[in-house]
C-alpha cells in the first residue's frame, strides 16, 4: 500500500495546555467583552487566533540565536539576513522593522499622502488602516469570484486587471502605488497566480506605478503556484519566489508568518528613491538601519526561517493540515471559503448562521459560539475588522463575514485539528438555535476589531 505523508519534523519539546469548562469559558469571555483578543492566552484550549508569530522555531533557529550578532551598528546578523533576503527576492535595499504593519507604518510614511489613491487585492486590516490613516483611499479591485465562498477556483486571491486599469486610469497621479497581498488573507488565504502577477506588473509599468508586495505569506503563495499553475510543478519553492518577486518594486514583509519567527519583519526593495525615503522613518520610528525594530538573534533566526520555509516539504505539511481541517467540516457540511487557503479555514457565517442579522455581526458570534463550545479562539475577518467608512461612519457590510481559523506552523497534531472540527460541528448542528449576535458598546476609529467591547442582544 502507498504509504501515507508523515509530517516534515519531529517534536522535541512540548507545552502543556488546560481544558476548562464551559461554565468557565462563559465567564471568561462576559469579562472579555465578547472580544476574544481580549482573553488570556491560559483561558484558550486550543488557539486559532493568528499565525503571526506563532508557530514553533527549529533547532537550527535556536541555535541561530546563540549566534547572534547585537551590535547596534553594522550587526553581522543584519548583513546575514539581508544576503538570505536577496537571494531569495532579489531586492538589494532591506530595511529590518519589528513586524508587518511597522513596515507600512515606515514605508507609507515616505509613499502615502492624504488624498492618494491606493488598488490592491483585499487590503488587509493594518495595510487599510496605515493608507486610510493618511487621509487615503484602499481601493479593493480583488477578483468577484473571491465573493462566492462556495466557488471552486485556484486563485481566488487574483487582482480583477480590468478593475485595475480602470483604477489607474481613473484616479491617475492620485494612485501612488498598487499594493498585491500575497496570500489574499482578507479573500480567505486565497493565493495570487504568477500570470495574474506579470499582468499587473506589465499594467503598473504601463502606467509609471510601483508594485508592492505585502508579503507575509509569500512562501505559501508559491506553493500554490507550484502545485495549482501550469509550468511550475518542476520549479522549486525558492525558484518560484524569486520569479514573483521579479514582477515588483518592493515587499513589506511581516516575518511571524512564512519566516517562522516569533517577532520581527522588514521591507525590501530595488528603488534607491523609495530606501532613502523609508531610512527617514526607520531611524525615528524602529530604530537604526541595521537592526530596525530587531535584536541581533532575531535576524539571525529569521535568516534561517526564510530558508527552512521556501523548501517544499515544510510547506506541504503546513499546507496538508490546513486542508485536513477543511476536508473534516467538509464531512460535516460546514461552508467555508473554498478551495482551503494556505494558513487557516475561513468559515462563511453568514451561511452558518442565517437567522443573526448583518447588523449583529455573524462571524463575531460564530467565534465566540465557538469559544464557548470548546475553549478554540478563531478570529472574525468580516464587518467588525471592516471598520466604519472613514467618511459616512457607516458599518461596511459590502465584503465577506468570515470566522478565520488559523492554524499556527508546526505547534498542533492532527488529533487538535480534529477537536476544532468537532467543535465547529456542534454549533453548526444547533446553527438554527443562535438567532442574536452582538452590538457594539465601544470601538476605536481604525482597526477596532483589536480592542472593540460587545454586549449580547436578547
Amino acid at each position: 500500500m502507498e504509504l501515507p505523508l508523515a509530517e516534515a519534523w519531529k517534536i522535541k519539546m512540548v507545552e502543556p495546555i488546560r481544558c476548562s469548562t464551559r461554565a468557565e469559558r462563559e465567564r471568561w469571555i462576559e469579562q472579555a467583552h465578547y472580544n476574544l483578543f481580549q482573553l488570556p492566552a491560559d483561558q484558550v484550549y486550543i488557539d486559532c487566533l493568528t499565525d503571526s508569530g506563532t508557530g514553533a522555531m527549529s533547532d537550527r533557529q535556536w541555535a541561530a540565536m546563540m549566534t547572534g550578532d547585537e551590535s547596534y551598528a553594522g550587526s553581522r546578523s543584519f548583513y546575514e539576513l539581508r544576503d538570505v533576503i536577496t537571494r531569495l527576492t532579489g531586492f538589494k535595499y532591506v530595511i529590518p522593522t519589528h513586524q508587518g504593519r511597522a513596515a507600512e507604518n515606515v514605508l507609507f510614511s515616505h509613499l502615502v499622502k492624504e488624498g492618494d489613491v491606493v488598488p490592491g487585492n483585499s487590503h488587509f486590516d493594518t495595510t487599510k488602516g496605515h493608507i486610510e490613516s493618511r487621509k487615503a483611499t484602499a481601493l479593493d479591485c480583488t477578483v468577484a469570484e473571491a465573493r462566492d465562498t462556495q466557488l471552486e477556483l485556484p486563485f481566488k486571491g487574483n487582482v480583477d486587471i480590468k478593475l485595475l486599469e480602470e483604477a489607474l486610469r481613473k484616479h491617475g497621479d492620485r494612485v501612488s502605488f498598487v499594493i498585491v497581498t500575497i496570500t489574499n488573507n482578507t479573500a480567505g488565504g486565497q493565493p495570487v497566480s504568477m500570470e495574474n502577477l506579470r499582468q499587473v506588473s506589465r499594467l503598473c509599468r504601463g502606467y509609471g506605478k510601483g508594485l508592492i508586495l505585502d508579503s507575509a505569506r509569500f512562501a505559501e503563495n508559491a506553493y500554490f503556484i507550484k502545485t495549482r499553475e501550469e509550468g511550475y510543478a518542476d520549479k522549486s519553492i525558492k525558484e518560484i519566489t524569486r520569479e514573483m518577486f521579479s514582477y515588483a518594486d518592493g515587499m513589506t514583509m511581516s516575518a511571524k508568518k512564512d519566516g517562522l519567527v516569533n517577532m520581527g519583519g522588514f521591507i525590501a526593495t530595488n528603488r534607491e528613491d523609495w530606501y532613502e525615503g523609508a531610512k527617514r522613518f526607520c531611524i525615528p520610528f524602529e530604530g537604526y538601519l541595521t537592526y530596525g525594530g530587531m535584536n541581533g538573534r532575531d535576524m539571525a533566526a529569521l535568516a534561517v526561517g526564510l530558508d527552512e520555509n521556501t523548501e517544499y516539504d515544510n510547506l506541504a505539511t503546513r499546507i496538508r493540515q490546513v486542508q485536513l481541517l477543511g476536508s473534516l467540516l467538509d464531512e460535516y457540511g460546514v461552508p467555508y471559503q473554498r478551495p482551503a487557503g494556505g494558513h487557516a479555514i475561513f468559515v462563511d457565517a453568514s451561511k452558518v448562521l442565517t437567522q443573526v442579522p448583518k447588523e449583529e455581526f455573524p462571524a463575531q458570534t460564530l467565534a465566540v459560539e465557538l469559544y464557548k463550545e470548546a475553549g478554540v479562539r478563531g478570529c472574525e475577518i468580516g464587518y467588525i475588522l471592516a471598520d466604519r467608512d472613514p467618511v459616512t461612519r457607516e458599518n461596511r457590510f459590502g465584503g465577506l463575514d468570515l470566522l478565520r481559523l488559523c492554524i499556527p506552523r508546526r505547534v498542533y497534531t492532527d488529533n487538535h485539528i480534529a477537536v476544532i472540527a468537532a467543535a465547529l460541528k456542534n454549533v453548526f448542528d444547533r446553527r438554527n438555535e443562535i438567532t442574536r449576535g452582538y452590538e457594539i458598546t465601544w470601538e476605536t476609529e481604525l482597526m477596532r476589531h483589536f480592542t472593540v467591547q460587545l454586549k449580547p442582544l436578547q
